[in-house]
């Protein structure tokens, strides 16, 4: 229930509280016990109004709070089994005037309910037919109804209380007021300990009350039958004049300002259009009163959307004392300072263990309800150790992207800084997060958000954040942070400032009442709007200068304009709009931190996207359709050229590296999970065998490494990850509906030889990136639209030639090297007598090599040569002739007795023969191996003895 109850509850309210009653929904009777038959009547009229005018049937969705539950967000035994299929139990009878009703017994009626349970309240929404509209309270809150835990109960009736927020009057007015009791006793009305008002054998009583004290009053009803008494309070405020004041000297615009040594703070808050603001908080008690009210700053100025505030300086501060606190809008509605750092969140905080976030303040359950903000003056500091980081540059970027809670079992920044030295030793040079700020929930991608400048603390502390960026860039590992400025969800307190029904309001000062282009998910920010624009910058510089973090990359680019946009406009039509937005900006991002990256998910046509690279910003490049179906052996939409940035060749025109190109990302199918799904056969050839699909996408790897321009990895792409992107929770369901759920960890793969050599071959691939001549070539021509795909790229330093067959047949190609002479297979180190530039070549199915003009080594440590050169200088493997037709001679020496086995493989790891074991003596030997049965093309002969074994290959050729 809790990720549905996360769904359902913008503003959850808590136990213990006075709730709304009789507006949204009303009682008969007004007090009634759980073993009571009551009727409930929703007006639809009231609260959101979402089902205003809704001509379907309205259904219940309800639980209860019981003695059980820990907040109201914790909701038992919940009637229905899913939110979007009601059934008749739940069914509302239509009273007309979009009015509702339901009669039950609680008792009997909630599912599940045992003799130790006591109902504390019941909790409802209501909704359409299929889930939606959804009918709720004032602000989109979740709606309570008391239940009478004794015989005499009292309650105010009028005026209402919402939220636990006082009454409001004009200082010198007056408030008419009704109380109720369940039965009939003598009922009294005090004010601030004078009693006002008296009815004797009575259920009801009303009363003109005049209210003559400034500030906070307190209104008693009393109610005494017998020896019982009952009461209940509600708080009057005699409103204050509102003051105009500028904000004070050195004071941010928004969010917190702390002052005199951490004794005060000067809190900020950007609300045009509103008539009134307090500060609640631990620091008051959570009670508005005049000294919280908040001044409002000149709103007559050319620039509203900078000067437009309203703000209030809190005095007698502890520095290092967190505080909660929440703003009082318009006297009923609370929300959080949208520009905290830090927030408490009674659905969710529970569930992050101490492990991750120590010490948790705890959220005040008593005291308000919704999503609260922290301050904390003199908070602990974190010392930076990296001074004097280098970012990488474009060109050489290779960048991993991962998800926390999918990457490492403990979802922290602790566990993944502990982590880096894999990442170090594969060699990538940027780690891109996805979402970390505050989001809706904790178990997420992180697309939802809704505070931009908290990190979410289901990951850990803000200062175990700063340590993970710190310890990378001391690796000589960049930090880019996937930020998602397109939308913001319902918990944002700037949503919930303005909002009519179930979608933002029309003036709201920063989103779109309706989306403008169809991929939008939560509420539309409006970057045309100047509010808008002042915010986004603020974000903006905000992670660069206090994490440090290296740059962007920003979520549904494509989304930023107000030009509205079908599924065929959304990005295949120039939008001048949206080219502005990103340079200005474009230009804040530089003038915060010049060196750091500005990375858009936009897929525009090229001839916006080379203008945005013009202007100095990097795209991303998705190829992971191309990719696949080269790896899967299906050569018609394998074309893989559209990965280069660059001017001819079937590249995009570039003039800069500004294309991040990718195979995988967190929203594209996995490489590995199509090849053994959906791979393509010929005769024994199989891409859906794991051995070969793997080889598969070593071959994909040699293209896409060589092909110059920054290149992004997928978490566990490097050891050919093949859970399906929509796989579930429980690691083997597969539905489209499970697209964003947890996926399994799989670390173990690392321990899969054939999946450890994937990984060392990206290593090595990673590594030879780093030659110059991949930054600056002076030649490069690339071939990958056909079967045999092939890159030449050189300088005077260094040339590298990548070939690799994509095809499930053999083939012989004739591929093109820039100069004859000796060339050097860079991922085994054999050499290749190049006589004439084009030279031809016959290339098993996925067959491929990368050459290098001169010797360069791969990495030590990789599984790729180490052993394999180690064990060469022992047997000294040779086989003539090679090429051979018929059968060759193989001859090796043994350092002592032993066992001999020889199997000869194809490249992609199928045994196609295998010679009897003998047991030998130590010195030379010869073996004469039979060819006759094998294909033309080009094997590996592997000698094994003990626990050595050496392999050459040898070239069939009849």
């Amino acid at each position: 229930m809790k990720t549905l109850r996360l769904l359902l509850s913008l503003v959850a309210l808590l136990a213990g509280m006075p709730v709304l009653r009789a507006q949204v929904v009303t009682t008969q009777p007004t007090f009634f016990r759980d073993t009571d038959a009551v009727t409930l009547t929703f007006d639809a009229n009231q609260g959101n109004k979402a089902l205003a005018g809704y001509t379907g049937d309205v259904y219940i969705w309800t639980g209860v709070i019981t003695n059980q539950s820990t907040s109201n967000a914790d909701w038992k035994h919940v009637k229905g089994t899913n939110f979007n299929v009601p059934t008749a139990a739940e069914k509302m009878t239509s009273l007309g005037n979009n009015k509702y009703s339901i009669t039950f017994t609680p008792r009997t009626y909630y599912p599940g309910l045992t003799a130790s349970e006591t109902i504390l309240k019941l909790a409802m929404v209501f909704r359409g037919a299929n889930g939606t509209p959804q009918g709720k309270g004032e602000g989109n809150t979740d709606i309570f109804v008391d239940v009478a835990q004794a015989a005499l109960s009292v309650a105010f009736t009028s005026p209402l209380v919402q939220n636990n927020n006082p009454i409001f009057v004009n200082n010198g007015g007056s408030v008419s007021v009704t109380g109720a009791s369940s039965t009939e006793a003598t009922l009294t009305l005090t004010l601030n300990g004078t009693q006002v008002a008296q009815q004797t054998n009575a259920k009801t009583i009303t009363a003109n009350v005049p209210v003559t004290q400034a500030g906070r009053n307190e209104l008693r009803l009393t109610a005494t039958s017998g020896g019982t008494t009952a009461s209940s309070t509600l708080s009057i405020i005699a409103r204050a004049p509102l003051t105009t004041a500028p904000l004070p000297a050195g004071a941010k615009k928004d969010g917190v300002t702390y002052l005199n040594n951490g004794t005060s703070a000067v809190l900020a808050l950007t609300a045009p259009f509103k008539k009134s603001v307090y500060v609640i908080g631990d620091f008051n008690n959570w009670q508005p009163d005049a000294a919280y009210q908040l001044k409002r700053t000149d709103t007559t100025t050319a620039n509203r959307a900078a000067d437009d505030r309203w703000w209030v300086q809190i005095d007698g501060l502890t520095p290092g004392q967190e505080y909660a606190y929440q703003f009082l809008v318009n006297e009923t509605q609370r929300i959080a300072d949208p520009y905290t750092e830090k927030i408490l969140d009674s659905d969710n905080d529970r569930f992050i263990p101490a492990i991750t976030y120590p010490n948790l303040k705890a959220y005040p359950a008593e005291k308000t309800s919704g999503i609260v903000s922290v301050l904390q003056s003199n908070a602990p500091g974190y010392t930076w150790q990296t001074t004097n980081f280098q970012r990488p540059s474009r060109a050489n970027l290779v960048v991993y992207e991962l998800h926390l809670r999918d990457f490492i079992a403990r979802h922290d920044y602790k566990t993944l800084t502990d982590t880096l030295a894999y990442l170090q030793r594969l060699g990538v040079n940027a780690i891109e997060l996805m979402p970390v700020n505050e989001f809706e929930g904790n178990d997420s991608w992180g697309y939802n958000p809704s505070f931009y400048f908290a990190p979410d603390k289901y990951y850990g502390t803000a200062n175990d954040f700063k340590r993970f960026v710190d310890v990378c860039h001391s690796k000589g590992m960049a930090v880019i942070l996937d930020m998602v400025l397109n939308h913001s969800f319902g918990r944002s307190p700037m949503v919930q400032l303005y909002f009519n029904g179930d979608k933002p309001a029309a003036n709201s000062p920063w989103f779109n009442a309706d989306a403008k282009h169809p991929y939008n998910v939560g509420y539309d920010f409006n970057h045309e709007s100047p509010y808008t624009r002042y915010f986004s910058k603020q974000v903006i510089k905000h992670w660069l200068q206090e994490y440090h973090v290296d740059g962007y990359r920003y979520d549904l680019a494509g989304g930023f304009s107000q030009i509205q946009k079908t599924e065929a406009t959304y990005e295949s039509i120039f939008d001048q709009s949206r080219v502005d937005i990103w340079k200005d900006y474009y230009a804040t991002q530089m003038a915060a931190d010049n060196g750091s990256y500005p990375i858009l998910e936009t897929f525009v046509a090229n001839d916006e996207a080379k203008v945005l690279s013009a202007a100095g910003m990097m795209l991303w490049g998705n190829m992971n359709h191309n990719y696949n179906e080269a790896t899967m052996g299906y050569l018609s939409g394998s074309d893989l050229s559209y990965g280069y940035y660059g001017t001819g060749n079937g590249g995009r025109g570039w003039s800069a590296p500004n294309l991040i190109t990718f195979m995988e990302s967190h929203d594209e199918e996995r490489l590995q999970f199509k090849n053994k799904v959906y791979g393509n056969t010929s005769g024994s050839y199989s891409v859906k065998d794991e051995a070969t699909g793997l080889k598969r996408n070593e071959l994909a790897a040699t293209m896409f490494f060589t092909q110059p321009g920054p290149r992004m990895i997928w978490q566990f792409g490097e050891v050919g990850y093949d859970y399906s992107i929509n796989t579930c929770s429980d690691g083997t369901t597969i539905s489209n509906d499970c697209r964003v759920a947890a996926k399994p960890i799989r670390w173990d793969y690392y321990q899969d030889a054939n999946r450890r050599h994937l990984y060392d071959t990206y290593r090595a691939l990673i590594a030879l990136r780093k030659q110059p001549v991949f930054s600056a070539p002076t030649s490069f021509t690339q071939n990958l639209g056909g079967a045999v795909k092939t890159i030449s790229i050189a300088n005077a330093d260094l040339a590298v030639v990548s070939v690799g067959n994509f095809d499930v047949t053999a083939t012989t190609a004739t591929v093109t090297f820039p100069q004859t002479g000796t060339w050097y297979s860079y991922l085994t180190g054999e050499q290749l007598a190049v006589t004439n530039t084009s030279m031809s070549l016959n290339l098993a199915p996925g067959q491929y090599a990368v050459y290098t003009s001169r010797k360069i080594s791969v990495p030590a440590g990789t599984v790729l040569t180490t052993k394999r050169q180690r064990d060469a200088a022992v047997l000294q493997l040779t086989a003539q002739p090679n090429p051979a037709a018929g059968k060759a001679q193989l001859r090796y020496s043994l350092p002592q007795a032993a066992s001999v086995q020889v199997t000869v493989t194809n490249l992609l790891g199928a045994t196609v023969q295998t010679l009897p074991a003998t047991r030998q003596a130590a010195g030379a030997h010869e073996l004469e191996l039979p060819l006759g049965q094998l294909a033309n093309g080009v094997y590996l002969v592997q000698l094994t003895t003990g626990e050595q074994q050496q392999a050459i290959r040898l070239v069939v050729q009849k």
